[in-house]
């Protein structure tokens, strides 16, 4: 009897004992489509599954204004590249907006990393507008709540490392919602982000200009401008046909192709170094080119059509918050003087339609800057040397914090172009930032194309 009764206990024992680590570890794995439904506000719009991967583009419910949620709600669009739970998360916010039509891509930090990636639209751009839109929430702390919002509601999924970057004004964006938020994740990269604190102040900018490349390419991209305007009466006729013949207006924005040719020529010198390199000064046409020849260079460099009213309207959140509270480049132009027509043409409020402009506001660039400087930690700053942009820099505090400069890099600069030491040393800290193992991709995974993480001026 007594061995009987031994016997039923065992079993009973063995029936109701806690599973052991890897069974009860397969019985918890959940589908992530299943945890992403079944997070509030979250949409699932669509899948894809690239080979080792899972690719979703998500809309999520953010309130248009959140110190007023009264306001209403609008949608917002994401997208996440899904590796696995169990490795870290890159969170990419681009400052513009995502594709139409999103494809799967993976960010520098992200291929480093072996990570998972979501990607955020910037609130206003595309989609993720509200409707009817009051501009005055289209600001860095509005944003900045909806990717803190963002990390919340993934982090239910994904609770481990998380790593923030951007580029350009994905870099800036990133660097805001670190000021505000940060606790919300483990690192941040930031590529060529400009810091624009005092707005005036621009004498880095005239300074960059005067020192860039070498004297012979600096002369001969100032002839180029010169030129330009000296025969305006001749090329802004050919700036007329090209706008004929696709359509382009100046309206709703510039107001006449004569503002818009000058505010092209303008922008030639600077786009030159943001999109070339030194080994395209050869490249630059002589005072003596033809007006065909003149045009043509300078629409491969600054493209005419992008100061229309069709080139600018996918820009106008980014020149509204420009002219509010990002700052802009306010150059002297010099070498210009008695050449231009429109005094103050050199800035956002020129490039938007009249509802959309309003006054600057220092304090918020302000703080950031002295809070960048002062407070933050786990912050890498990587910037380009030849790159407009990056003339004026943030500067990283003490608290494990980072700042390189790519000798002769572009806006394009990035780790992987950084002197070998420097790019070890980068690379060992993301990876230490992020916690991350020796885990790599099982066979089979797809090779994802890598995101440069910048806007280019000319449709692709």
């Amino acid at each position: 009897m007594r061995s009987l009764l031994l016997t039923v206990l065992l079993i009973l024992t063995a029936v109701t004992a806690p599973m052991s680590a890897p069974a009860a570890a397969a019985e918890e794995e959940q589908d992530p489509l299943d945890q992403l439904r079944a997070v509030p506000g979250l949409t699932v719009v669509s899948e894809t599954r690239p080979a080792g991967y899972r690719f979703f583009v998500l809309s999520y419910t953010q309130p248009i204004d959140h110190r007023d949620p009264r306001k209403g709600t609008f949608q917002q669009r994401l997208t996440l590249l899904h590796r696995a739970v169990d490795v870290p998360v890159v969170l990419y916010t681009g400052g513009y907006g995502l594709a139409a039509d999103p494809a799967p891509s993976r960010t520098e930090p992200t291929r480093i990393l072996d990570a998972n990636q979501v990607s955020v639209e910037h609130r206003f751009f595309r989609s993720s507008r509200p409707v009817p839109a009051d501009w005055r929430d289209l600001n860095i702390w509005q944003e900045a709540t909806d990717e803190h919002r963002i990390v919340q509601a993934l982090r239910t999924i994904y609770p481990g490392r998380w790593i923030q970057t951007g580029a350009s004004k994905g870099g800036m964006t990133s660097v805001y919602h670190r000021r505000f938020y940060p606790g919300d994740v483990d690192g941040v990269v930031a590529y060529v982000a400009p810091d624009d604190p005092v707005n005036q102040l621009d004498r880095d900018y005239d300074r960059f200009f005067a020192e860039v490349g070498t004297a012979p390419c600096r002369q001969a991209l100032e002839t180029v401008q010169r030129e330009a305007l000296l025969r305006r009466d001749r090329m802004v006729p050919l700036l007329e046909a090209d706008a004929a013949r696709n359509g382009y207006t100046f309206t709703r924005t510039l107001g006449s192709a004569d503002r818009s040719y000058e505010m092209t020529v303008l922008d030639t010198v600077w786009a030159f170094w943001q999109y070339s390199t030194a080994a395209d000064c050869a490249s630059v046409p002589p005072a003596t080119a033809t007006d065909e020849q003149l045009y043509a260079w300078i629409d491969n460099v600054a493209f005419f059509g992008f100061y229309t009213d069709q080139g600018l309207e996918y820009y106008w959140p980014y020149y509204h918050q420009a002219a509010t509270q990002l700052g802009w480049p306010d150059l002297a132009f010099a070498h210009l003087r008695g050449l231009t027509r429109y005094r103050g043409l050199y800035q956002p409020n020129s490039v938007l339609p009249v509802e959309l402009r309003a006054r600057h506001q220092p304090l918020p660039m302000l703080d950031v800057d002295f809070w960048v400087r002062s407070q933050s930690e786990r912050m890498m700053f990587v910037y380009g040397q030849n790159d407009p942009w990056s003339a004026e820099r943030f500067t990283p505090s003490g608290r494990d914090s980072y700042l390189y400069v790519v000798p002769g890099a572009n806006h394009g600069a990035n780790i992987a172009s950084l002197p070998e030491a420097e790019q070890r040393e980068a690379v060992a800290t993301l990876r230490r930032w992020a916690g991350a193992t020796s885990l790599l991709r099982s066979p089979g995974t797809a090779t994802l194309p890598d995101d440069d993480m910048l806007i280019h001026r000319r449709p692709a």
